[in-house]
């Protein structure tokens, strides 16, 4: 029926009332729902659809679409009167929203924002008998106080029999608030996509890569050693805010077309001509940062989405601030070029994704991140680190998403030979509950994303804390803090499917003869003989750490060891209990206590435990003396 991969996978889940659709951008989510919306129109007694999407552009995803020229059984249809993402005021597309529930059409795209105007106007009855698809639904925030979309959603799904489609390629917030409640979440039937399954149904593009380059300095100085200019790029300069901004968003547009060549000449549509300094061929750049001229932009963003989007030769590179990201579409796009650190991880895929459409001649697409590296010299060592590290581990993520899945199993002793992707082993404990099962199958990624945007876990992944103190304590706890409703035995099989997952999409294998291994802690094992114990001893984000060390000077190295170890982790008393035997043992090896002014973090780290217990001991007796004297008196 004209099905991709990923859209035949959300039609067979069609039946489901409140369906929530993860895959990347540019995947097919916008025909998926329009394949569901008009099963549900003809076969399940729905009687209208409301597609809301964040921005008017984004709507044009949304256009009327014939079906039917391959094999689906109707044609989605929008009427012009029923396209709200044009021009015009809130007001008048409200009053036409309105009139559409009341009327006999059966499809609408809209806003996020003329939704949310028009439910101001509308009880939650009124959506009795529809279907309301909510694209780009990480938009949608747990907070209900501070997100109107996700207060309109709640008393939706509460007060009527609405149909929800929700579809993201980013189900994580900026702000790490949760998308939904977990109680709200497990009403929704969620279907998965990732980057490893789009990929390997595509016909040219084969590949993605994901790369930091550092820079001291002024970035416009830096950028010519990353703009490869062979490529179709898209480059987003810092926001005005940040601190990788010169603050005249201008003037660096300016830097970056020097770097390319001389201009040459501008073309009606606002794309300029650069003849290029070493090859002298001419570059077509087209401006979206200077908006000093909105009609020339329109021109510009009109000329990109009519001609440039369907010929490759019609533009080379993309200069934008805060536009080109959310359902931006230039499938030539080879190398997202991003200046200065995200703090949102959804921005980030959104980002990735302009590069990651299929495209003829396009094997390989990438994504790089030229950041800033942090100087002694400046006030802002902290914040430079801070934001090294959160960059380096929001990519290792990415690194994580493109890998190919493994399905991992408890090896006993006479098992069998393992299956193609799945491996097996000692010790492993596999999801016993259907909630551990759907979270493993539909929201590993999603957890390790909030793994990685704790800030504590973001040192730890720098080789700050013992390896097992970070798979046994530090993950745990984020774990119960992101799903409250689990048991400690569900925490213990949810916590070991992380670990172990990130560990082995970390790892390097090798194939030596008819043996596998994989490279963890600095050795190979052979595959056969991994066990649970082995893997909670390594650190699963460890190459943050491997990283930085090979791509900055040991000077810059020694700078975010200090800053981290200034910005005190404290212990627990799980992490001092976990680590007490392995004081013990480096007390037998060395011959002596361990010093708390060493310049090793481990030997640090111990001493630190022993300090932390001793109090723990002083407070106990201290207790246990009080207790006695009440005795007494």
């Amino acid at each position: 029926m004209g099905m991709r991969e990923m859209q035949q996978r959300v039609f067979a889940k069609r039946d489901a009332q409140h369906l929530l659709v993860k895959a990347p951008p540019a995947s097919g989510k916008s025909r998926a729902l329009m394949f569901v919306a008009l099963d549900k129109l003809y076969n399940q007694g729905r009687k209208k659809v409301i597609v809301a999407v964040p921005e008017r552009s984004i709507g044009a995803s949304f256009s009327s679409t014939k079906l039917t020229a391959h094999g689906f059984f109707a044609d989605w249809a929008i009427e012009p009167e029923h396209n709200l993402c044009t021009p015009g005021s809130s007001v008048g597309k409200v009053d036409a929203f309105v009139k559409f529930l009341d009327g006999p059409a059966a499809t609408l795209v809209c806003t996020h924002a003329t939704l949310r105007f028009a439910f101001e106007k509308l009880a939650p009855e009124a959506f009795n008998g529809t279907v309301l698809a909510i694209d780009e639904f990480h938009h949608v925030s747990a907070d209900l106080e501070g997100n109107r979309l996700g207060a309109l959603l709640r008393e939706v799904m509460n007060g009527s029999d609405v149909h929800i489609v929700a579809m993201t390629g980013s189900y994580f917030r900026g702000d790490s608030v949760p998308v939904l409640s977990a109680e709200d979440e497990a009403k929704f039937t969620p279907v998965m996509f990732n980057y490893y399954d789009q990929l390997n149904g595509y016909e040219y593009l084969k590949s993605l890569g994901i790369g930091h380059h550092f820079y001291q300095g002024r970035y416009t100085d830096a950028i010519g050693e990353v703009l490869d200019l062979d490529k179709k790029t898209i480059v987003h300069i810092p926001n005005v805010n940040s601190g990788e901004s010169t603050k005249d968003k201008i003037e660096e547009v300016g830097f970056i077309i020097d770097s390319i060549g001389q201009v040459v000449g501008t073309e009606d549509t606002g794309i300029i001509l650069i003849r290029r300094h070493d090859t002298g061929t001419i570059v077509r750049v087209a401006d979206l940062v200077d908006d000093a001229d909105q009609k020339k932009r329109a021109e510009t963003l009109h000329y990109l989405s009519t001609v440039a989007s369907k010929d490759r030769d019609g533009v080379d590179v993309i200069i934008a601030l805060g536009m080109a990201k959310e359902g931006f579409d230039w499938p030539f796009a080879e190398h997202a070029l991003t200046i200065g650190y995200r703090a949102s991880l959804t921005e980030v895929i959104q980002i990735i994704g302009r590069v990651t459409r299929d495209s003829p001649g396009k094997e390989h697409a990438q994504f790089t991140n030229l950041i800033a590296q942090p100087d002694a010299a400046t006030d802002e060592v902290k914040v430079s680190v801070n934001n090294m590290l959160k960059a380096i581990t929001a990519s290792l993520l990415m690194e994580q998403v493109l890998a190919q899945n493994f399905t991992f199993k408890t090896k006993a002793g006479n098992d069998d030979a393992a299956k193609p992707g799945e491996l097996k082993i000692k010790g492993f404990k596999e999801p016993t509950t259907k909630r551990v099962k759907q979270i493993v199958e539909t929201d590993l990624n999603d957890l390790k994303a909030t793994i990685l945007q704790d800030d504590t876990f973001a040192k730890a992944a720098a080789g700050s804390l013992d390896p097992e103190v970070t798979n046994k304590v530090l993950i745990p706890k984020i774990i119960r803090e992101r799903y409250p409703d689990l048991d400690e035995t569900q925490v213990e099989e949810l916590r070991q499917q992380v670990v172990v997952d990130s560990v082995i999409k970390n790892g390097e294998v090798r194939e030596v003869g008819d043996k596998r291994f994989i490279r963890m802690a600095e050795k190979f094992v052979n595959i056969d003989d991994i066990d649970i114990n082995l893997i909670d001893s390594v650190n699963p984000f460890q190459r943050a750490f491997e990283v930085m060390s090979k791509s900055v000077t040991t000077s810059v190295l020694r700078i975010i060891s200090d800053a981290i170890t200034a910005t005190r982790i404290e212990i627990s008393e799980d992490e001092a209990l976990l680590l007490w035997p392995k004081v013990q043992a480096w007390v037998k090896v060395n011959g002596r206590k361990p010093d708390a002014r060493s310049d090793d973090p481990t030997e640090k780290r111990y001493a630190e435990t022993i300090l932390f217990l001793q109090r723990k001991k002083q407070q106990h007796l201290a207790a246990q003396r009080a207790a006695q004297m009440d005795v007494q008196s």
